[in-house]
């Protein structure tokens, strides 16, 4: 049936006008035929738009479904196009997210780490590995003693230390940070990041005395002692 339809439609185009030169199929090709354009190779894809609030998590919610948008845009109104398998986020006109839909159990998030502030992104990062992998920076003694952190604690207490630890690198230079933990390990079993401080600063003010020439060498007399002579009690009056 459909061989006899098209058959009969190309026989129709074919026709001549009544009222005008030409048939359909000449008109087509004279007159339309250049204005088409090639089908797009993605297939259109229907969509659904919606308005949505950046909350202070920098996410938005669409269906109990949570899509992190840039931190820069929190409270901001966004305009949000929803396809079968894609969430877009657009705030004025510009699109600012973009979201593989998530579908399944309420409350999934979606985050993308560059929307992200800084502070959440460090924590994000902020691993064992990492760490280790930071202490190798700064040397060897830092090795030892990140390594015992990790090991003497849970993991999440020494995560917590060592964000302390990496935070001293502000003030310290590497061969400052590393010869404090050389210090540590010598004097102590169990290491501690407020031992390590101390003595960072024990060093520093060290240094700085050095370099004002404050520090006065210790000198002893060979007669002196803690034991009192004869002299003190006047055993040698003559």
């Amino acid at each position: 049936m459909n061989q006899q339809i098209w058959k009969k439609l190309n026989e129709l185009n074919q026709e001549a006008f009544q009222k005008r030169p030409g048939s359909r199929k000449k008109a087509f090709d004279e007159e339309e035929k250049s204005y088409l354009h090639p089908l797009r190779q993605t297939r259109y894809r229907l969509s659904e738009w919606r308005h949505a609030k950046v909350q202070s998590n920098y996410h938005i919610q669409i269906e109990r479904m949570y899509y992190s948008t840039p931190y820069e845009y929190i409270q901001s109104d966004v305009d949000v196009r929803l396809s079968k398998d894609l969430i877009e986020v657009y705030f004025k006109e510009s699109r600012i997210a973009s979201h593989k839909r998530l579908y399944g159990e309420t409350g999934q998030y979606s985050t993308l780490t560059e929307h992200m502030p800084d502070n959440h992104r460090l924590y994000l990062e902020h691993t064992p590995d990492n760490n280790r992998e930071w202490a190798q920076t700064i040397g060897p003694h830092m090795e030892a003693f990140v390594e015992r952190l990790l090991h003497s604690s849970s993991e999440k207490k020494a995560l917590n230390q060592l964000m302390s630890l990496r935070n001293l690198e502000k003030r310290y230079s590497k061969e400052d940070m590393d010869f404090a933990a050389h210090n540590l390990l010598l004097a102590s079993s169990k290491p501690t990041v407020s031992v390590y401080k101390t003595i960072l600063i024990r060093n520093k003010k060290r240094e700085q005395a050095k370099e004002n020439g404050s520090v006065t060498k210790m000198t002893t007399n060979e007669n002196y002692g803690f034991v009192r002579g004869a002299n003190y009690f006047g055993g040698n009056r003559k």
